[in-house]
């Protein structure tokens, strides 16, 4: 069994369950807001709903995007995302984007965290986005070599070499808060992507819980994802996964999905 990470099998409000019965990670921004004048940040009191917060700091980022002086407020705003467990991979490209015109003010604790939050995010390509916009020669720093392994482990889906490298790491990771629930809650979207039916001891390692966390884990997922558990061979558990598109072809795509047959036959005669 995998190391513990630290501790497991909790939920934490914020993701919201997708169809499959996984859990999505939020990209809210955090409660906050920026007024721009004569090219210097100034800031207001969170007065406002978030909405109309979100609303002002993407604006920020649109209409400034390469303004060298709202870099110390965009590494405060990626504290609060840590604080807050929100996350905006815009803000957090617009602040790598700065770095590399000025790598003198770049802060590696800032990328590092940046790095972590875009972890989170997957089955997005947020981590890749990001470290696209990180020098080479900052990649090479042992704290980011650890991320980018832990990265390959998770899109290979060796939840085990994961765990136990994490666990090697805690220092690294633990600053980031929710991470272990947002890598379990990927752990499951894979399993749901590639199983009908799967043992409650794949489940246990793909997301490091074991134990009474392990039956609180599967419970909740019965309850709210329409998971089923039935008794294997021995004194194994299997549990059935929620049917969808890729576990189960038989199921029809949506129409969406589909092209029209109209669309297919307007090609024929350019081909011809």
């Amino acid at each position: 069994m995998a190391c513990k990470l630290g501790q497991t099998g909790s939920s934490q409000g914020g993701p919201s369950l997708n169809p499959n019965g996984t859990k999505s990670h939020k990209r809210h921004l955090p409660a906050k807001t920026f007024r721009w004048t004569s090219n210097k940040m100034g800031r207001e009191p969170p007065s406002q709903s978030q909405s109309q917060m979100s609303y002002t700091v993407e604006q920020l980022v649109a209409v400034n995007p390469y303004n060298p002086d709202i870099l110390p407020d965009l590494e405060n705003y990626v504290n609060e995302q840590v604080s807050s467990e929100t996350y905006s991979l815009e803000a957090n490209l617009c602040l790598l984007r700065l770095y590399q015109f000025e790598p003198e003010r770049m802060s590696t604790q800032i990328v590092a965290r940046i790095l972590i939050k875009a972890l989170m995010a997957m089955p997005a390509p947020d981590f890749s986005l990001c470290l696209f916009l990180i020098p080479e020669r900052v990649q090479m720093d042992e704290q980011f070599k650890t991320l980018i392994v832990l990265s390959h482990y998770l899109e290979t889906a060796k939840f085990r070499q994961f765990w136990d490298e994490a666990a090697k790491n805690r220092h690294i990771l633990e600053v980031v808060p929710g991470f272990e629930q947002a890598i379990q809650r990927y752990a499951v979207h894979v399993l749901s992507l590639t199983y009908q039916k799967v043992p409650r001891t794949v489940i246990a390692e793909a997301t490091n819980i074991e134990g009474v966390s392990l039956d609180k884990f599967i419970e909740h997922h019965v309850a709210n994802s329409g998971w089923v558990v039935t008794k294997g061979q021995g004194k194994g558990q299997v549990v059935t996964l929620s049917l969808n598109e890729f576990n189960h072809p038989e199921l029809k795509r949506s129409a969406a999905d589909s092209i029209p047959l109209d669309h297919i036959t307007r090609i024929f005669p350019v081909l011809g």
